[in-house]
């Protein structure tokens, strides 16, 4: 598993239920030609442009998504 998939896992395991939900980036900003997925945050970049209109509940969704992904 790569570094930023593991900072992903353990930002994604301190998410509450409650509360604001944060952005997934770490500041790694690559995406990656063979996925279509931001190699640090794992966002597609249509996610990525969504992220401040999404609503927390979506946000929530996504970030589960996300943690299915660097699991891949």
């Amino acid at each position: 598993m790569s570094p930023a998939a593991e900072l992903l896992l353990e930002r994604a395991a301190t998410l509450r239920a409650d509360g604001p939900v944060p952005s997934p980036c770490i500041s790694i900003c690559r995406m990656d030609a063979s996925t279509g997925w931001c190699e640090g945050c794992f966002r597609t970049l249509d996610e990525i442009a969504s992220w401040a209109t999404l609503r927390d509940e979506a946000k929530r969704r996504l970030w589960s998504e996300l943690e299915q992904r660097t699991r891949a």
